[in-house]
């Protein structure tokens, strides 16, 4: 999953019993498997009566219903999510029937679901559906398109698990078409999925969108992308996309085994829509409000990330998330790798292929990497601050909505954790170990645990390192330092191994830390909490804090607080007046040296290139 992935990434519990899995869980199809056709046990009909009102008018058949009530129920979250989402919330004006269209009496002992009695074996669910929240998660219903996220769209019966789905949804335009992993069937607009874990990772997108198709490594790739723009447009950016599946193919050997043999893009990129990606089994779905023309498709790194997990995550999967619990938050302690090596190497397959100048990648790593070494929680001796542990926080950060603020100095986000986690994996095994890099480690990965879905615990992991390398005691080392604590390597030696250099980028300028304020009616206030062990958080100020004066001069505007921070030097004191809670504070703010790193190119730092750096930078970050 990511949402605006790097902008998200640099804003910035007790562990399941790990499953040992010796089939997979995750939702596959059994081989050979077919279209069910109208003796589907469970059914679907889906109609858009008032678009521009943001509504569906669902109808949900079971059939074959054991005598007794039956369960009938909203999840509480979504594949590829870590957090609560009360998708009931949006379901209302809900009436059922028996196989002879008998009104049945719906019972509602919770907020989640309903429960029927009294039925002949059939139950017939037809309610409404509001849909007004276009990301990767929610479902969004307008007159340009219906945007379905499976568990926030569909009422589902428990017991019904193993049962294969029929979905047919009536198009409300004849020019939309359906974009969607579930495998047509041979009725008109009609679908089916193998089980409800399928049906309910298939996301789909009913538009008038344009298609392009292509081949590699003996799959189908198809993107369909809802947009404003050009033709030409999709066009450009269909290229990309297929220098990126390319290069991501080439890093694990070959495809996925996508189940039908297809891969679907699904991308909606309009004003109306939320920046998110999601991943899925067989599909995407990735959405932003800018068109690929205004954000000179830049939506393509959010495209390489979500790609990259359907191998990773996808296949090679998480022990505690087999199989999904639509009734809960699904928490695990290895989003590290899952989201965080993804992380990593969607922005490296992009400059792999050819997409993106060193400087461009450097221009993303740098910062990530300045954001984790100097996280105030990851450096905090009091705080957990282990991958493993920034992991398990998923629940309460990944899209969850709470009303108390939470402590900012507390999480490091487990994305540019784990992306820098791997790119210091990656560049110490090609240090220590000839001819091995991170690649390795991930077909790997993939050997033992992707191509048979044999689900992985954090104690896999190590082994998989260990058999990588060759080398138990280096797996042991990495593992102790980095995944149960929170260390980091040196980064300065082994960035120089490619003609880098990590460096300080503006040494003498002052610094106080997060000084982002905005213009109220009381003056210049703070937007952001200062971050731990900071100047300004040891000066005892906090967000929502007025500035009044810095070195006895008023502070009236943004810009004046915004010269005021310019012109403070390291070590240089200087009196500040402010006002919290109403009551007028003073106190003297020492700025510091700006810690902020850089990576630069070894040649823009005045280093001449060896040969051996030269050659050791094309193999990891590809040709220039």
């Amino acid at each position: 999953m990511v949402r605006s992935l790097f902008a998200v990434l640099l804003a910035s519990t007790i562990a399941l019993p790990a499953l040992a899995q010796t089939a997979p869980v995750h939702p596959a199809p059994a081989p050979g498997q077919r279209d069910p056709g109208t003796a589907a046990k469970v059914r679907y009909d889906v109609s858009f009566p008032q678009v521009e009102h943001h509504r569906a008018r669902i109808t949900a058949t079971w059939t074959g219903v054991p005598a007794g009530p039956l369960r009938v129920q909203m999840s509480r979250s979504s594949p590829g999510r870590y957090a609560i989402h009360e998708f009931a919330k949006n379901v209302y004006d809900v009436s059922a029937t028996d196989g002879a269209g008998r009104p049945l009496k719906l019972t509602r002992s919770d907020p989640y679901g309903w429960s029927v009695a009294g039925h002949d074996g059939t139950v017939v669910v037809t309610y409404t559906l509001f849909a007004d929240h276009g990301d990767g998660t929610y479902a969004q219903i307008d007159p340009s398109h219906a945007h379905l996220n499976m568990p926030a769209t569909f009422l589902w019966a428990s017991g019904y698990d193993a049962q294969p789905i029929r979905v047919r949804f009536q198009r409300p335009d004849p020019k939309w078409k359906v974009a969607t992993q579930l495998p047509e069937s041979d009725a008109a607009d009609t679908y089916w999925a193998p089980n409800l874990q399928y049906f309910m990772d298939s996301p789909t997108e009913l538009s008038d969108h344009m298609v392009r198709e292509w081949q590699a490594g003996g799959k189908t790739y198809r993107l369909a992308l809802h947009h404003d723009g050009t033709a030409a447009d999709m066009d450009r950016f269909t290229e990309k996309a297929k220098r990126v599946v390319r290069e991501q193919i080439h890093i694990f050997g070959a495809p996925a085994p996508y189940d039908f043999g297809r891969y679907t893009f699904i991308a909606d990129y309009r004003p109306s829509i939320v920046g998110d990606g999601m991943e899925h089994r067989n599909s995407t779905i990735i959405t932003n409000a800018q068109s690929l023309a205004e954000a000179k498709d830049d939506q393509l790194g959010t495209l390489a990330h979500e790609f990259f997990h359907s191998w990773n995550v996808e296949r090679i999967r998480p022990a505690e998330l087999e199989p999904f619990d639509f009734t809960r938050a699904n928490p695990t302690p290895s989003l590290w790798l899952a989201e965080g090596f993804t992380s990593y190497y969607g922005p490296l397959s992009i400059r792999r292929a050819g997409l993106a100048t060193v400087d461009e990648y450097l221009g993303e790593m740098g910062p990530m990497l300045n954001g984790i070494i100097n996280n105030p929680a990851r450096i905090a001796a009091r705080i957990n601050a282990s991958p493993q542990e920034m992991s398990l926080r998923g629940p309460f950060v990944d899209a969850a909505k709470s009303i108390d603020p939470v402590d900012p100095n507390i999480f490091v986000s487990y994305y540019p954790y784990g992306a820098i986690i791997g790119m210091a994996l990656d560049l110490e095994l090609r240090q220590r170990f000839a001819g091995k890099s991170l690649d390795d480690f991930m077909r790997t990965l993939w050997a033992r645990h992707g191509k048979g879905e044999k689900a992985y615990t954090p104690a896999d992991l190590r082994v998989a390192l260990a058999e990588t390398t060759g080398d138990p005691g280096f797996a042991e080392a990495f593992f102790a330092r980095s995944i149960d604590g929170s260390g980091l390597p040196d980064f300065a030696p082994l960035l120089a191994q490619a003609g880098l250099v990590l460096r300080p980028a503006a040494p003498t300028r002052g610094w106080i830390g997060r000084s982002a304020a905005s213009e109220t009616a009381d003056g210049v206030t703070l937007t952001l909490p200062p971050a731990q062990d900071t100047p300004l958080f040891a000066a005892g100020l906090d967000r929502g804090d007025t500035i009044v004066a810095v070195g006895g001069q008023a502070i009236g505007d943004l810009a004046g607080w915004n010269a005021a921070v310019a012109a403070m030097k390291p070590g240089s004191p200087v009196a500040l007046r402010y006002r919290q809670m109403g009551v007028d504070r003073t106190a003297m703010l020492t700025p510091v040296a700006d810690p902020t790193l850089e990576i630069v190119r070894g040649e823009t730092a005045g280093q001449a290139l060896t040969a051996k750096q030269r050659a050791f930078r094309k193999s990891w970050l590809g040709a220039e």
